[in-house]
């Protein structure tokens, strides 16, 4: 009984601190020890969990409040989901077949879609993408031929976009793609925050045969600033198994597998 009144406690404390950074747009460790008087070490617990959850983004010495529309940097996003991501990766991976040609988009998801090709060591596998740590990843895996897309460097993202890249990307075609996104909604489809981005994923989804989106459950329902493509070009989302029933449910009343991992 004291352990179930201590999660309720919890739990109700974590809305609170919750309502609080979307009020203020940002919360440290010493607001919550002040207003909620706990330890410093409940406070980053809690704090940790609401990050776990997707819905604050954890700083140095307390939290954020989560935009959809913001671009994060790419050390920060490898530091959210990394269970989740690392599941989904692994998932991806097992999609792939030797002699394959398949397109990574930048992004920490898809990074470790990387790591478990590597892995792999399937024959013949040709990977293309515009991802600057996705390529370092493949960089000495002698089986995978590694096509890299230049252009204008975004250094949040660590990617290549922009009309080199697009130009680049026209003359390739694929088997298969696996999309990164910011926001994944039942109307419209996947989101970047970036428009250069958002070009450049949006042909990716057209020289490829299938686009299976890789995304955690904090992204589903959500929208970021830029367009991707139609929700009925994405053939797969795999995900973790977090994910609203009622997202999934529909996703597949509108033809599209989903896997949870």
């Amino acid at each position: 009984m004291r352990s179930q009144n201590s999660r309720m406690l919890a739990e109700g404390r974590r809305r609170k601190i919750l309502e609080l950074v979307e009020q203020t747009g940002q919360v440290t460790i010493h607001d919550v020890v002040n207003r909620f008087s706990v330890s410093a070490v409940t406070a980053r617990s809690d704090l940790d969990a609401l990050s776990a959850n997707g819905v604050v983004l954890r700083s140095h010495g307390g939290a954020v409040r989560y935009e959809p529309t913001q671009d994060y940097p790419l050390k920060l996003k490898a530091t959210l989901h990394r269970s989740e991501k690392s599941r989904i990766g692994q998932a991806a991976a097992q999609l792939v077949q030797a002699n394959e040609t398949i397109i990574l988009d930048s992004g920490t998801t898809t990074a470790e879609i990387a790591k478990s090709l590597k892995r792999a060591k399937l024959k013949s596998l040709t990977v293309i993408t515009s991802a600057l740590n996705i390529a370092n990843e493949l960089a000495d895996a002698s089986e995978i031929s590694l096509i890299m897309l230049g252009g204008l460097l975004r250094t949040v993202s660590y990617s290549f976009v922009g009309p080199q890249a697009v130009a680049m990307l026209r003359d390739l075609h694929a088997d298969r793609l696996f999309l990164a996104v910011d926001g994944f909604d039942l109307e419209g489809g996947p989101f970047t925050p970036d428009v250069l981005e958002a070009q450049l994923n949006g042909l990716m989804m057209q020289v490829s045969k299938e686009t299976t989106v890789v995304a955690d459950s904090t992204k589903l329902g959500r929208r970021s600033l830029f367009r991707i493509g139609p929700i009925e070009k994405v053939h797969r989302l795999i995900t973790d198994n977090r994910a609203p029933a009622e997202f999934t449910d529909a996703l597949r009343k509108k033809g599209c597998e989903v896997m949870l991992v």
